[in-house]
């Protein structure tokens, strides 16, 4: 990776993360003297209390800091892709009814095992276009859109910081992936160059990188070049083969940010 693009990388990391931790020490400040706060609450859990401290201070506000986390992972990665790629937002487009079939059919064929996720499903479906497509416009919202201009290839990316994705939504994400595609590919019907390729992804790895990710119930519906896992994932939004290296490399050290402001917040509710 150039000098230039990798400094940029580490400075958006580098802010992103700083940012967070502020706001994250803001907010607990301000629920200091709140009853209603979020630890103010545990805290008044006599079962939890017994625990101890530490316990009681993590148990607060994990799941709450795990979802913040998790959206500014993905307005991170929307940021690096800017470097690379025009980030776009909402798709308002139509789909057809054919195209609405053709994704039913699609998904039950996957859940009844009589095939396996391919592109092809979709890739090669044609439709013939009405003259008016009026009462099946729709708008539909995006976690990543990047468009390449130099290949005129589209990318929609359904993205899960958390890194997991619970088994049973596995077929709505699915779903969900191949209307943005047919709204896509409807809205540049005109424009016989254009690709489009739809992804699934994850921040990270549940399984450690570099290893196997087995969500097979997920895998039931995804083919393996519909996916980006983890460091795939970050090399892609980054454009570059060691992306990931160099964002984690940045986190580790930024990370500092937030590991102060959790240490400030615990001072303010449990100091001795």
């Amino acid at each position: 990776m150039e000098d230039k693009k990798k400094k940029s990388i580490q400075t958006l990391v580098d802010t992103t993360i700083k940012g967070f931790a502020h706001g994250l020490s803001r907010r607990y400040e301000l629920e200091l003297d709140k009853d209603t706060g979020v630890i103010n609450m545990k805290k008044n859990n006599c079962f939890m209390a017994e625990l101890g401290d530490e316990f009681m201070f993590y148990s607060a506000f994990v799941r709450s800091f795990d979802s913040s986390f998790g959206n500014v992972l993905e307005d991170l990665g929307n940021g690096i892709a800017k470097l690379t790629y025009e980030v776009r937002g909402n798709i308002d487009s139509f789909i057809l009814p054919d195209q609405t079939q053709r994704i039913a059919s699609i998904l039950d064929s996957y859940v009844d095992h009589t095939s396996k996720p391919s592109t092809d499903h979709y890739s090669n479906f044609d439709v013939i276009y009405p003259k008016n497509t009026i009462s099946f416009e729709r708008s539909h919202v995006t976690d990543n859109y990047f468009f390449n201009k130099e290949n005129n290839e589209h990318y929609l990316i359904e993205l899960k910081a958390s890194g997991d994705l619970d088994n049973k939504k596995a077929r709505a994400e699915k779903s969900a992936l191949l209307e943005e595609y047919f709204l896509l590919k409807n809205k540049l019907k005109d424009d016989k160059t254009a690709k489009v390729f739809i992804f699934f992804a994850t921040a990270y790895n549940k399984f450690g990188e570099g290893n196997e990710w087995k969500q097979e119930r997920v895998r039931q519906f995804f083919s393996k070049n519909e996916l980006l896992i983890g460091k795939d994932y970050w090399n892609f939004v980054c454009g570059e083969e060691d992306g990931f290296d160099v964002v984690f490399a940045q986190y580790k050290l930024s990370a500092e940010h937030i590991k102060s402001a959790l240490r400030t917040i615990k001072g303010m509710y449990f100091d001795d």
